[in-house]
């Protein structure tokens, strides 16, 4: 998808691997100027190695402290995706405290706090922008051991809408994408066992997983003016598994 957004400047959160990484790739191969957020620095260095001129911040977003610290020399961001995500995956009679709360200060508590952050800025500046949450179809249905990453998503879900109908006002849209299985390092935890991840695949009736071009364009349209009508919403790219 060949999308211009020069002149904006992108805040990436989990840049350091996985989608994150390709979606702050592909912004700033499409002009904007971005700001990649990773806890680990090696992933920053690499990335940066490979696209000069990105600006990069380290930092621990499950640290509310740190990461108010490191969010206050970011300066102004147009575009923000909200991706930073970890996956502890525990059968729910043994899931732990610190997993829980791990959980949810990464997926969701950040989102609050970096959200908040970007979208004060554009409304100080008066300026319109444009919120990409990345979720997942674990948001409405789960797998076995996904007790709290599903629980995670399913709020972002909520938030998402909350976000887009107090934020619209200021012309700020809010989003998420929804996608299914995607070939990173995070989900071959769930994919350990080869059959399961057969039977699974099959289950989508597009008989594969996503793509990750597939999603990186997909947050590239919520991003961009392409969907300047579309806010509240979640985009499933799921290979049609809701559908099955």
């Amino acid at each position: 998808m060949q999308l211009n957004f020069s002149s904006l400047r992108a805040l990436v959160t989990g840049a350091g691997q996985g989608i994150g990484r390709h979606t702050a790739k592909a912004l700033h191969a499409s002009g904007a100027r971005v700001v990649a957020l990773s806890r680990t620095r090696a992933n920053l260095v690499s990335l940066l190695e490979e696209c000069p001129g990105i600006e990069t911040v380290c930092v621990d977003l499950g640290d509310w402290e740190a990461t108010e610290q490191a969010l206050g020399g970011v300066g102004p961001v147009d575009l923000l995706v909200n991706n930073a995500a970890v996956a502890m995956l525990q059968p729910f009679l043994e899931v732990t405290k610190e997993a829980f709360d791990r959980s949810f200060g990464v997926n969701l508590r950040s989102v609050f706090q970096v959200s908040q952050v970007v979208a004060r800025g554009m409304i100080e500046r008066g300026v319109p922008g444009s919120i990409v949450n990345i979720s997942s179809i674990t948001a409405y249905v789960t797998f076995p051991n996904c007790a709290v990453y599903s629980s995670t998503k399913g709020a972002m879900t909520m938030l998402t809408k909350t976000m887009a109908l107090e934020l619209g006002p200021h012309k700020i849209r809010v989003n998420s994408v929804n996608p299914t299985v995607v070939l990173t390092a995070m989900s071959q935890q769930s994919l350990s066992d080869p059959e399961f991840a057969r039977k699974l695949k099959e289950q989508h009736p597009l008989k594969k997983f996503a793509d990750m071009e597939d999603v990186v364009n997909s947050i590239l349209f919520l991003l961009s003016d392409r969907s300047a009508s579309t806010s509240g919403s979640s985009l499933l790219v799921d290979a049609g598994y809701l559908a099955s």
